[in-house]
Formats: C-alpha cells, sequence, structure tokens
C-alpha cells in the first residue's frame, strides 16, 4: 500500500488552511441583513431595490439588501421610522415631511437619514390626446388617478391640484387613490379622465399606453414656484423631453429628487460600503429606472432638509475630498 508522502500530507495541510483563511479573508464580518424598503411591484423603485440586491450580492461585502415591496415614498419612510426597514427609497418632498414632521407624518422621523440623492423623478399628468383636457384647471370635477395611499406621486398630485384650486376652494378633481398599474388601465377604458405619475423618463408602462392611446402630457411648470414657496424648494423645473411618449414637442414640468435613506442607527462601516457598491455600479442601477441619468457626488449629497447619515458624510469626504 502505498502511503502519502511527508511532504505531501503538510501541502495539504498548508493547502487546506489556505483555502479556510481565504473564506474568512472574504467574510471577516457575520453578513448584515438590511430591509430595502422600495415601491410596488414593476415600478421604478421596486426595479433600483432589485438591482442593487443584486449589485450589493456580487460585490463580496457581507452585507445582503433585502427589497421589500410597499406603496413607496410615504409608507417607507414610516417602515423607515418605525424600524420594519433599515433602507428606503423617498421622494424628496415626502422625506423632508417626514424629518420636518408635517402633512402626513404628525411628528418628525428622528432616525431618517438620507446616503444619497439618486436620481429625479419628472411629474407627468397624462389625458387623453383627443380629449377636452387641456389644462389642470379643466380637470374640475373629472376623475383623476392621484397616486395610491402612502406613495410620493399622491403627495405631488394633492400639491398642484391644490395649487390650481381657486382661493379657499376644494382641489379641481374627484381624486382616485390608484397606482401606476390601475391608473394605467383606468385611462385607458375612460374611467378616469386623467393620471397622475412620478418616475423616470420614459415609464415603460406610459409608453405602452402611448402605442395604444395618444396621450396629451399637461405643462406643469408653472406651478414649481408656488409649490417651492408653500412647501419646499424640493421642486425643479425639468421637461419632457420630445420624443417620448409620442411626444412632438417638450413639455415643461416638475421634477423631485428621490433619496436612498437610512435609519441613524445603521453602522457606519456599513453605510460606506453600500455607498461604495452604489457609485460602482450607477449605471446598472439606474438602467431600469429612467434614461439618461447620472450619479455624481455634487448631485447625491443634495438632499436638503434631510441629514446625511455620518457613515455617508465620511464617505464623500474619504472618496471627494
Amino acid at each position: 500500500m502505498n502511503r502519502p508522502s511527508r511532504r505531501a500530507v503538510l501541502a495539504a495541510g498548508l493547502g487546506a488552511t489556505a483555502t479556510a483563511l481565504a473564506g474568512c479573508s472574504r467574510h471577516p464580518r457575520p453578513v448584515r441583513r438590511l430591509r430595502l424598503a422600495t415601491g410596488p411591484e414593476g415600478g421604478p423603485y421596486n426595479a433600483f431595490g432589485k438591482a442593487l440586491a443584486l449589485a450589493v450580492g456580487a460585490s463580496g461585502l457581507p452585507l445582503e439588501i433585502v427589497p421589500v415591496s410597499t406603496a413607496a415614498s410615504v409608507d417607507n419612510l414610516r417602515g423607515l421610522d418605525e424600524g420594519s426597514a433599515e433602507l428606503a427609497l423617498a421622494m424628496a418632498d415626502a422625506a423632508e415631511d417626514a424629518v420636518l414632521g408635517r402633512d402626513s407624518f404628525p411628528t418628525p422621523a428622528a432616525g431618517v437619514t438620507a446616503l444619497a440623492r439618486v436620481y429625479v423623478n419628472y411629474t407627468h399628468l397624462a389625458v387623453p390626446a383627443g380629449g377636452p383636457v387641456h389644462a389642470v384647471a379643466d380637470l374640475a370635477g373629472r376623475p383623476v388617478a392621484a397616486g395610491a395611499p402612502g406613495s410620493g406621486v399622491r403627495v405631488v398630485a394633492q400639491r398642484v391640484l391644490r395649487a390650481a384650486a381657486p382661493a379657499g376652494g376644494a382641489a379641481p378633481a374627484d381624486e382616485r387613490p390608484l397606482g401606476l398599474a390601475p391608473s394605467v388601465a383606468a385611462l385607458r377604458d375612460g374611467a378616469v379622465d386623467a393620471l397622475f405619475w412620478s418616475g423616470g423618463v420614459p415609464t415603460p408602462s406610459l409608453s405602452a399606453l402611448a402605442r395604444e392611446l395618444p396621450l396629451r402630457f399637461l405643462p406643469l411648470d408653472a406651478y414649481v414656484g408656488p409649490l417651492r414657496a408653500r412647501h419646499a424648494p424640493v421642486y425643479t423645473a425639468v421637461t419632457l423631453p420630445a420624443g417620448v411618449y409620442g411626444l412632438t414637442d417638450p413639455v415643461g414640468t416638475i421634477g423631485v429628487g428621490n433619496y436612498l435613506l437610512a435609519r441613524a442607527d445603521v453602522a457606519e462601516g456599513v453605510v460606506r460600503d453600500l455607498l461604495r457598491v452604489v457609485f460602482d455600479r450607477w449605471r446598472d442601477l439606474l438602467r431600469e429606472v429612467t434614461a439618461g441619468a447620472r450619479l455624481e457626488p455634487r448631485f447625491a449629497i443634495s438632499t436638503g432638509r434631510v441629514p446625511l447619515h455620518p457613515g455617508a458624510a465620511a464617505y464623500y469626504r474619504a472618496v471627494y475630498g
């Protein structure tokens, strides 16, 4: 019987030790599992969350991101404040409301912090191109899909409708609390005369609808000033470009930033690791969310009244000075 030589035994032992050490070096810390409150299935927040989970999973970090489907911004901020999620995506206006304790938030959400402003939502107000609605004021008494309860779409839709209402009057529309998919179906079927949406450009379900039903997108840029004065400077003037949704001319509308947020008690090292992945893989993260967007540090740190997480502040100082 041939016995292995001492040299072979030692080599095998050293190889096993090296393999074990390599495994330890890949995961020197326990894997941290973070729940990320996103949005409804098929929506841009959900797509971003799934892409981030895949990017973190491929990074080799001892970190797992678990996307959680929600109604979106307002629900996400409540979950972050209550501790049912460690991370969240939310529109800037809803995030400032949460931090300041106003409108949907009766008390300030003290533990909500920002990691980055990741991209801008474009407010869409779509009506059938052959219909009688040409301006927000024409929606008086008409059924309008105004976003699902707990969503950021609903926040901006209600603010636009109230800004368009006569002084002391009611909102100039019959608001229907519908998410994107039910809104698209309702507009297609004639159950509503208009739909609000806030998201990237183009939004695939609206592109699909425009191929079935020619759409008119109402200009909303005139409401940027009133919304900024009444609510927050998070609102900006942006443009739906010609070519999307069959538009022959650009349409001015309202832009609202989207924030990646975290509870303040998430460890600083975890936040730094996560942001490294976000900035390394931003093209993959935004590919299914909005065309042509870029993630740049000077843009990412613009989070208004929502304070940066200490780990995020340390990351930006270390990497960008």
